[in-house]
């Protein structure tokens, strides 16, 4: 039996290691795509999703000598760099298997995750108006608009909304008036209108019910792409008449969706 396993772990994986490994030039790349305004998810997701699991490891150790001395951990740069689902995925990555799943099955007991789309994680709400939109809002140095902007517009909407109730308990005052006092003209027309759509928009998510089940989703595409996620593949399209990808680009979107597409690789 041991060239039916050889050959399930050659063929049944998605995600390999990468030749020649380095993790100091990886290190490099995630530090510049999180240095400074905005955030390069791109070359996140093009880092991360093509490493095995063990390599991301190797990463995070060179990222705190990329900080010159400051300790920077890379989990907790992530988390604060980006929100709602994809940071959830990508996190997942960080993680060795066995404490993934160590992680999954503790908040699965405890209730603090959960598969439904309109479940909002009120930690993750917290850290984004506490870390993300309290300091751009502050008058000190003006305001960092390009924090707004990432945050109205790639978080979802349920979490964007427990995020805005968050914020108003901080700084006292609703979003939309911290956008009126810290900018104008065309910019502040926009981001008003999309706090609004977003706001309108999570009320017709909770009257329409669950979707996709984001937290099953991740977990099994996280925790099998290194053992057989091709084998599974297969099988999904026998069963289902569709390939994996293909429902994940009708279901998921944005950077959420790309990280996915990249973790499932080609379509059988």
């Amino acid at each position: 039996m041991a060239w039916w396993k050889a050959w399930i772990e050659q063929e049944g994986v998605t995600v390999k290691s990468s030749s020649h490994f380095n993790p100091d030039p990886d290190a490099e790349t995630l530090y510049k795509a999180m240095k400074g305004i905005g955030t390069n998810e791109q070359a996140i997701i093009d880092v991360l999703t093509k490493r095995s699991n063990a390599q991301p490891q190797q990463i995070a150790k060179s990222f705190k000598a990329v900080w010159q001395g400051k300790g920077k951990d890379l989990t907790e740069t992530l988390k604060s760099e980006l929100c709602g689902k994809f940071e959830r995925l990508i996190v997942a990555l960080m993680y060795l298997p066995y404490r993934y799943e160590a992680k999954e099955l503790h908040d699965a007991i405890k209730g603090s995750r959960d598969d439904v789309s309109s479940f909002v994680d009120p930690g993750l709400a917290l850290q984004d108006a506490q870390v993300r939109l309290r300091p751009a809002g502050k008058k000190i140095r003006g305001t960092d608009e390009m924090k707004f902007i990432t945050i109205l517009c790639t978080c979802s909407a349920t979490h964007l909304l427990r995020v805005f109730e968050e914020y108003e308990k901080i700084a006292n005052k609703s979003i939309e008036d911290s956008i009126k006092s810290e900018t104008h003209g065309s910019l502040e027309e926009a981001m008003l209108t999309v706090g609004k759509v977003r706001q309108d928009f999570d009320g017709c998510c909770l009257a329409q019910g669950a979707g996709t089940r984001d937290g099953t989703l991740i977990r099994n595409i996280v925790s099998r792409s290194e053992i057989d996620l091709n084998l599974i593949k297969c099988h999904f399209k026998k069963m289902y008449g569709k390939t994996l990808s293909s429902m994940i680009m009708e279901d998921t979107s944005g950077d959420y969706k790309n990280t996915l597409l990249s973790l499932v690789g080609s379509d059988p």
